[in-house]
């Protein structure tokens, strides 16, 4: 089961509005925290005031937390490159190198007598997670996870997010990758507010859909909200998003019946195995649904993205569920109760035999 998770920026926010995030993002079932460390200049007793009452906060509620470093700052605040006693006490479950020492080092990083977990960047198109593992790494210690580019156009193309993210499910390494809040003036640990995300893509996309997105490729096991403050649709929609599901919003025409909504919405569909090229087809509705009255109207001729339910018209076929993915006629027997806009259709892609899929 992959983990949602947010950010926090303790060096840019106040401590009781960061207290309180991390309060409301835990009842809405976060169980991952992500925080910077890359340019503080606090000294460890700083750090342990501003930074380890919020981790332990976060700790008690079942949190995570996985501080974003590089080796300049284990040095700064360790004895050695691999001595990470302090992150322990600083109410560390991880840290994230954002850049990585020689591979040998970081193998032994893996083997730390702290158990904390490393958590590798996941945005390198290089061998070096090749080379770690050669040198005796613990992979059970290991996890990953992608950069955010605060910069308009910086962000990851999908193709080479696809490319290291499956070199990094190939050897069996757990893959987090971030999303943005579309709430206005969010920020985060920098004076840089254009979106914090992992694919460029996503970066005007609802946090929904950019999170929905990320799970439909099967390669992203935990997503993380980058920037302060999403809002309360926003923490919920995630918190309370099933990742093994494709789900997909529909915006449904004015004259959907109201069993029509029902069996779109609250219905457990999955694609026939036995797919077509020209829709994927949810059938065991039409059994549950046999004895409804499903009139025909909005017959229109279909579109890629359109979402139909078979009406009484086509006898035993009555209650299933089609979405479109090739445009065709209508002979009059299949209502058009709404469309996946052009932004959702990415999930379109996804939809493959067998497949669970909701409609919300």
């Amino acid at each position: 089961m992959g983990k949602k998770g947010i950010s926090i920026y303790p060096d840019v926010s106040d401590y009781e509005t960061t207290k309180a995030y991390i309060e409301k993002a835990a009842h809405y079932g976060f169980t991952r925290v992500f925080t910077n460390l890359l340019e503080t200049t606090a000294t460890k007793e700083e750090l342990m005031e501003k930074y380890g009452r919020l981790n332990r906060l976060a700790a008690s509620l079942g949190m995570d937390v996985y501080l974003d470093v590089t080796p300049g700052v284990m040095k700064q605040y360790g004895k050695s490159y691999t001595d990470l006693s302090f992150f322990k006490e600083l109410g560390a479950a991880g840290i994230r190198l954002d850049e990585s020492g020689s591979a040998h080092e970081d193998a032994l990083l893996t083997n730390n007598p702290d158990g904390i977990k490393i958590e590798f960047n996941a945005s390198t198109n290089n061998r070096h997670m090749e080379n770690v593992l050669s040198f005796g790494a613990n992979v059970s210690n290991m996890v990953t996870c992608h950069n955010f580019y605060p910069q308009k156009y910086t962000g990851l193309g999908f193709d080479l997010f696809v490319k290291t993210s499956q070199q990094m499910k190939d050897m069996g390494l757990n893959v987090a990758a971030f999303v943005s809040s579309q709430v206005p003036n969010s920020f985060g640990p920098w004076p840089v507010n254009e979106g914090l995300c992992t694919l460029e893509d996503h970066r005007f996309l609802p946090l929904d859909l950019q999170a929905r997105h990320l799970y439909a490729t099967g390669l992203v096991d935990d997503v993380i909200i980058a920037n302060c403050y999403p809002s309360d649709e926003e923490l919920q929609g995630l918190g309370t998003l099933q990742e093994g599901v494709l789900t997909m919003r529909v915006d449904f025409e004015d004259d959907v019946l109201d069993i029509e909504r029902e069996i779109a919405c609250e219905f457990n569909h999955f694609v026939r195995g036995d797919m077509s090229d020209y829709m994927a087809r949810s059938t065991m509705s039409r059994i549950v649904y046999k004895d409804a009255q499903i009139p025909a109207h909005n017959t229109r001729d279909l579109k890629r993205g359109d979402v139909i339910i078979v009406n009484e018209e086509y006898g035993r076929y009555k209650g299933e569920i089609h979405i479109v993915l090739k445009d065709m006629e209508n002979d009059g027997r299949k209502n058009v109760i709404g469309r996946l806009n052009d932004d959702e259709q990415v999930l379109l892609q996804y939809l493959t035999s067998w497949k669970p899929f909701k409609l919300i």
